[in-house]
């Protein structure tokens, strides 16, 4: 596994989270998937009724939920770390639901795009999410819990104790497990411990497959002028000002640069004028880039190279052996997930159209 982080960070919350983990003994350093509570982990299930809308379900409160083992899942939709928990999350939703669990699924947006409740409704609908979503766009049950990472995931007993805490990806055997512990030792569950574990058998597909750790060597970046770093483009990223940008000669491994005429937000690059490119020098798989329209409701074509060349067999989901595609809908695009052997590639995307926002680099 590489040292990429398997979970994402709340922009504001600096070093912050890891002294709360080990202030409440929910690290373990020696974890390499990071972030599994003890049992001794002290805390009630948090109120819920700051939620600003829900999905699924009629609200629900921490007092509906006595009685029940509660699982609950902090996500927002364009997380590559999360869409790779979703399928083991979702198959424990189904299978123990009638032996009560209850998963709820809250969505704290990340991006300005993410506290629209159609976006998320659509997501919702898309990665076949039946379970309750509560919509957090004011952090209050964010805040509540005192959480920091996309995702994390709270157990929490019928008696509503927190009995199990997990930041980012993985250890979902171990997860498993203490669900149906818990379910057992409230006289809920039909299975013995360990029996009939359906996260053995995930097979996950397209954006939810599991990352190729072992080759993935560059990490998450942000394009908006707020967080960004290693951007490579002559001369200084214009904060909020249009500005015509070049690609140099050569990229370094991990770096990137914009070509054409952006308006580089806090959040988001911006493009200003059409044939606008992003080029960019990675080491993993997958590329994955959320993006969206600025409008709704209209689109922006883009053609994709790998090395200077259309991708062939290594294009992603959302672009054709062309590499040709089509931005609609404010998410993640999976651009490439190219074969065996993983080297250094140059990525490049050139917008045909006007009018889109580029957020964030994300890998597998």
């Amino acid at each position: 596994m590489s040292d990429q982080m398997n979970y994402r960070l709340h922009p504001t919350s600096g070093s912050v989270p890891i002294t709360f983990v080990a202030d409440f003994g929910l690290f373990d350093p020696s974890n390499a998937q990071f972030g599994r509570a003890s049992a001794a982990a002290a805390g009630e299930l948090a109120s819920l009724g700051g939620a600003t809308a829900w999905l699924n379900s009629e609200p629900l409160t921490a007092a509906d939920l006595r009685g029940k083992v509660v699982l609950v899942d902090f996500w927002t939709y364009t997380c590559i770390n999360w869409l790779r928990t979703l399928p083991y999350v979702r198959a424990w939703a189904e299978k123990y639901r009638d032996q009560g669990l209850v998963v709820i699924g809250v969505h704290t947006p990340e991006f300005p795009f993410e506290y629209d409740i159609e976006n998320v409704r659509r997501a919702v609908k898309d990665r076949r999410i039946e379970y309750p979503i509560a919509a957090d766009n004011d952090y209050a049950v964010w805040t509540g819990f005192s959480n920091h990472y996309w995702p994390a995931l709270y157990l929490f007993d019928v008696e509503g104790q927190i009995r199990d805490h997990h930041f980012g990806e993985g250890d979902y055997v171990r997860s498993e497990i203490m669900i149906q512990r818990l379910l057992a030792e409230a006289g809920l569950g039909n299975t013995s411990v360990g029996d009939e574990l359906v996260s053995v058998s995930i097979d996950a597909q397209g954006v939810e497959a599991e990352a190729d750790w072992e080759d993935e060597e560059t990490p998450e970046t942000y394009l908006g002028h707020g967080r960004t770093e290693r951007f490579a483009s002559p001369g200084e990223l214009a904060a909020g000002d249009r500005r015509t940008y070049a690609i140099p000669e050569r990229l370094r491994r991990n770096h990137w640069a914009l070509a054409g005429d952006w308006t580089v937000e806090a959040h988001a690059a911006v493009l200003a004028a059409v044939n606008g490119r992003i080029a960019y020098r990675f080491h993993a798989r997958d590329l994955h880039l959320v993006m969206g329209p600025t409008v709704r409701g209209t689109s922006v074509r883009f053609r994709v190279l790998i090395d200077g060349a259309p991708p062939g067999g290594a294009h992603g989901l959302d672009v054709d052996e062309q590499g040709n595609g089509t931005v609609s809908d404010q998410r993640l695009y999976q651009l490439i997930r190219q074969p065996k052997p993983i080297v250094d590639r140059q990525f490049e995307i050139e917008f045909l159209d006007t009018g889109v926002e580029a957020c964030a680099f994300t890998f597998g």
